[in-house]
């Protein structure tokens, strides 16, 4: 097998360093032993977007506002620009400013220049920030910022799963609006949350791999009703 290039570390304002290696054309982003996510696995992460847009047309919206959080190596990004028009707007929050150097650095041609479509503004904070100052702003709001709904990667992450989150989040969506998450993992225990935050659950299992094969993830799709 071929051997892992390390290509650069990342530093997670209160969380473990991140570090991004190459193998041939393929890329993983890892978290001490933990491959947080990989170039060959992007099936899950566009199916983040591609529902939650599917949904959101469903109500009707042509000109939707979505947050993304956070940007990963971009997956979601381009799968919501690809199934979006010309009117909508997409924030990404991205705490960490080395992966969007990395995506502008050694994964360009991975990002396509997706950073730069004119639908896109680049938010450099945490996103449960831009969560908290809203108020019926986001058509939708897309979450891949762990492992699953617990701190992974940062432990100030739980908050945004906490009940106290999760109401804060649906303030910020518009009537009808999306909460979606991604996890590696069923949380049956977050699911109950997310009913007890007021919002219609629904949790579907796909596939890591575009292909329809791989690991089983999880994204829990959760539609403020009013």
């Amino acid at each position: 097998m071929q051997p892992r290039e390390l290509i650069g570390t990342a530093v997670v304002p209160g969380g473990e360093p991140l570090t991004l290696y190459r193998r041939g054309a393929d890329y993983m982003i890892v978290l001490d032993r933990n491959e947080l996510m990989s170039s060959r696995m992007s099936g899950s992460e566009i199916a983040l977007a591609e529902m939650s847009c599917a949904r959101l047309a469903k109500l009707g919206r042509t000109t939707p506002h979505l947050l993304i959080g956070g940007y990963g190596m971009g997956f979601t990004l381009r799968a919501a620009l690809a199934a979006l028009g010309p009117a909508a707007r997409i924030t990404v929050a991205e705490l960490v400013p080395e992966i969007i150097a990395w995506a502008r650095g050694p994964m360009a041609e991975l990002a396509a220049g997706c950073l730069d479509d004119p639908r896109v503004a680049l938010v450099q904070r945490d996103v449960a920030l831009l969560i908290g100052e809203a108020r019926e702003t986001y058509d939708a709001i897309l979450l891949d910022v762990d492992n699953g709904p617990d701190g992974l990667v940062r432990t100030a992450n739980d908050r945004l799963y906490s009940a106290a989150g999760l109401a804060t989040a649906r303030a910020a969506l518009k009537p009808g609006g999306v909460l979606a998450i991604w996890s590696a993992a069923p949380d049956p225990a977050f699911t109950r949350r997310l009913v007890q935050a007021g919002l219609a659950v629904e949790e579907v299992a796909v596939r890591a791999r575009s292909n329809g094969k791989g690991p089983r993830h999880v994204i829990w799709f959760a539609s403020r009703q009013r």
